[in-house]
């Protein structure tokens, strides 16, 4: 198998699930980061919201965005994905449904006309996996793998 595929691989492995991020989104020269639940679907990473959340108003004003969470680095592209109950949606909607399935009626009323999907078109990442580091471009379609530990060392710290 190719690093980029195994590289994909390890990818839906990791988040192809209910993970929490930090999305960082920019607003002007301003920056913002926010905790977000995210679902990766097929190399993008879905977040259900409201259109007149500040991340959804940032994230119209400049795409431009990253998702961090514990050594797992992306940067991309994000887009308002329209109403949950809108047709193009249908596929994406059961999924989320499915992995957000504790939460999800529960905190999005989807009778609301802001209610919204964001997606997030991955550019770059870093993430890991057993032991084994990924550097990837996802637009080239290109992967780097070496050995990686995610620890820390706290020596000559003053």
């Amino acid at each position: 198998m190719e690093v980029y595929e195994k590289s994909l691989a390890a990818l839906n492995e990791l988040f192809d699930k209910d993970c929490c991020f930090v999305l960082a989104t920019s607003n002007g020269n301003c920056p913002s980061q926010r905790v977000v639940d995210t679902y990766c679907s097929e190399g993008i990473f879905w977040i259900v919201t409201h259109a007149l959340s500040n991340k959804v108003k940032d994230i119209k004003v400049n795409p431009n965005v990253s998702l961090c969470n514990n050594f797992h680095i992306f940067s991309g592209k994000a887009y308002y994905a329209g109403h949950p109950l809108a047709a193009e949606n249908k596929e994406i909607r059961q999924k989320l449904i499915h992995e957000f399935e504790p939460w999800y009626f529960a905190h999005n009323n989807e009778e609301d006309e802001n209610m919204c999907y964001v997606k997030i078109e991955l550019e770059e990442g870093f993430f890991h996996k057993d032991g084994t580091g990924y550097k990837v471009s996802f637009t080239k379609k290109e992967a780097k793998e070496f050995p990686f530990s995610p620890q820390i060392e706290m020596t000559n710290v003053n």
